[in-house]
């Protein structure tokens, strides 16, 4: 049986609402109370970025250092407890994905794997907590997310940035049988509409992915106008910084 026929990842209502580093308009990024609103407010997936720590433990960050608090320190240069004791405003501090698996038991997780040092931690965390079948584990980098998929068998993928390269260059070209190669393995591919000149989010590149049953989350999106038009144009999911207005664009779809 392939993995999303397993996946509670892939059991939620279309389109996807995803909650990029939680809902940070009144809690930091990246936190468990952000986490909270986002769910609250109708999110159906968390998407999140994880580091690791000095003693190894997979730590949820976007960044991999402490720079924007305005210390000169890595993610990676301070364990699990002297993070946990980092105030990041609103009564929050960094936390692990151990404990954010914890917290939100059933909620489903998109992750990032952000350095190669991660990749283990997370993969562990990932398996410690029974949550393959509620997670997406991607990376920009091929290595790194061939790499974490191999120790989480039965996990959902969506493509790196040289999968989704590829993938364009052949949807260009008509070249399906290329795609399908290309995207062996991905459920999803998870792209900017545009990247300086080139328009990634196209009718023909939507088509492509939902010949070959491969999902189309597009990210940053937060102006109300756009999430409109992309879910017009027959996207799959929006990442977002502005959970609150998609679930109401949404809404008023209905």
């Amino acid at each position: 049986m392939p993995a999303s026929a397993q996946s509670v990842f892939l059991a939620a209502p279309y389109p996807r609402v995803f909650a990029h580093r939680g809902l940070a308009l009144e809690a930091p990024e990246n936190t468990l109370l952000a986490f909270v609103k986002a769910l609250a407010g109708g999110a159906t997936h968390l998407e999140t970025d994880v580091h690791v720590s000095l003693d190894g433990v997979a730590v949820i960050s976007h960044d991999p250092d402490l720079s924007l608090l305005g210390r000169d320190v890595r993610i990676d240069q301070l364990t699990m407890a002297e993070l946990k004791r980092i105030a990041l405003g609103s009564g929050q501090s960094f936390t692990s994905l151990s404990d954010a698996f914890e917290a939100f038991p059933t909620a489903r997780f998109n992750i990032d794997i952000k350095t190669d040092a991660a990749a283990e931690p997370a993969a562990r965390a990932i398996r410690d907590q029974r949550a393959v079948s509620r997670v997406l584990v991607t990376s920009f980098n091929e290595t790194r997310r061939r790499h974490v998929v191999g120790l989480l068998p039965g996990v959902v993928s969506s493509a790196s940035s040289p999968l989704v390269a590829r993938a364009l260059a052949a949807t260009a070209l008509g070249l399906t049988d290329l795609v399908r190669r290309s995207l062996q393995g991905c459920v999803a591919v998870q792209v900017p509409e545009r990247a300086g000149p080139a328009h990634i989010v196209t009718p023909r590149f939507i088509a492509m992915m939902h010949r070959l049953n491969v999902e189309v989350h597009v990210w940053t999106v937060n102006d109300p106008i756009d999430m409109m038009r992309l879910l017009d144009l027959g996207v799959d999911g929006l990442v977002t910084d502005r959970t609150d207005l998609a679930v109401g664009v949404i809404t008023r779809r209905t």
